[in-house]
């Protein structure tokens, strides 16, 4: 049963949070957009935020302006990290580990969106696919230890895009490689994010671990995600629902991650995001979870799949 009433009627806001002094949040691709805001939202109640992204000067300049907004004590970093480069996540990881004591929450984040032509990763994935699946699955377990200890949080960032494409994953041709078409195949990469979360609850729960596994989206949030990578067909609908108001705000978009990776009395084998017109936007609270998500035949095969692809065999 869904539980729309869990914050009141106004859904899950920044007012919900405490001090979040002593606790610390990595966060992929957080240097625009919703990653941006988040890290706002959790700086302005004490937290230390990491930042793994893939651009140093972004990175520096997005540090700046969170320095002149919370002052220059505010605990912000970056570790320099490309979710399209499997190497660089291994070496990222490495760092993170040497510098980071405790992870509260690991927020994945970071993602490309409706590429019109296909490309590929440098190891060889179909793009969207690489970096926010591929990409996120390999951190996370990279990481996994070190959230284990700290009993946090792994948050995955997917989309109601999820929805849109053939509600499988297209295991004879993960790449693409006949049917390329953007829509389809962002869909399929935010579909495979939530199905490796929802088996890593089981694999969490069969172990006996201590990590909390949430899904959520951020709804149609007004980011650069679609402006830059996306055909002219895709950035020209996007422009039209931004003018007629129906795109949230990006701060709006961070709201359901920040939720996920601090509200106590979550349910974990759920979907989180805003509940208003299609999704789009209004107040945060657990939207329907499709039943097709949870096929334990296909996020069974998916997850032996991204091990091997990702050359990573999770430890529990």
């Amino acid at each position: 049963m869904i539980d729309k009433n869990l914050f009141g009627p106004k859904g899950w806001t920044p007012e919900n949070l405490s001090d979040l002094q002593g606790k610390t949040y990595l966060i992929t691709g957080a240097n625009t957009g919703a990653g941006f805001q988040a890290t706002r939202i959790l700086l302005a109640k004490g937290a230390q935020v990491v930042m793994l992204n893939r651009n140093p000067a972004k990175s520096e300049a997005a540090i700046t302006e969170l320095k002149s907004e919370f002052g220059v004590t505010a605990q912000v970093t970056f570790i320099t990290m490309d979710l399209a480069e499997l190497a660089s996540i291994r070496k990222a990881a490495i760092e993170v580990l040497k510098k980071v004591p405790q992870i509260d929450a690991l927020i994945c984040n970071g993602a490309i969106a409706q590429i019109a032509q296909q490309q590929h990763t440098v190891d060889g994935f179909e793009s969207q696919l690489g970096v926010n699946h591929y990409g996120h699955f390999l951190l996370s377990g990279l990481l996994f230890e070190r959230i284990d200890q700290s009993k946090g949080r792994i948050v995955v960032v997917s989309s109601e895009g999820h929805k849109m494409g053939l509600r499988n994953i297209q295991f004879d041709d993960m790449n693409w490689d006949k049917n390329y078409h953007p829509n389809k195949v962002y869909s399929q990469s935010k579909l495979a994010q939530m199905m490796f979360a929802y088996k890593l609850q089981d694999k969490v729960k069969q172990h006996g671990k201590h990590v909390e596994v949430y899904v959520c989206h951020p709804g149609a949030s007004n980011t650069s995600l679609i402006r830059e990578s996306s055909s002219l067909a895709t950035r020209l609908s996007w422009s039209v629902m931004v003018k007629l108001g129906l795109a949230q705000s990006a701060e709006k978009g961070a709201y359901p991650e920040v939720m996920c990776a601090t509200a106590e009395n979550l349910k974990q084998r759920a979907y989180y995001g805003p509940t208003g017109l299609m999704n789009f936007g209004g107040p945060v609270a657990e939207c329907k979870l499709e039943s097709f998500v949870l096929e334990d035949e296909v996020l069974t095969k998916l997850w032996a799949l991204s091990e091997k692809e990702t050359d990573h065999i999770w430890s529990f």
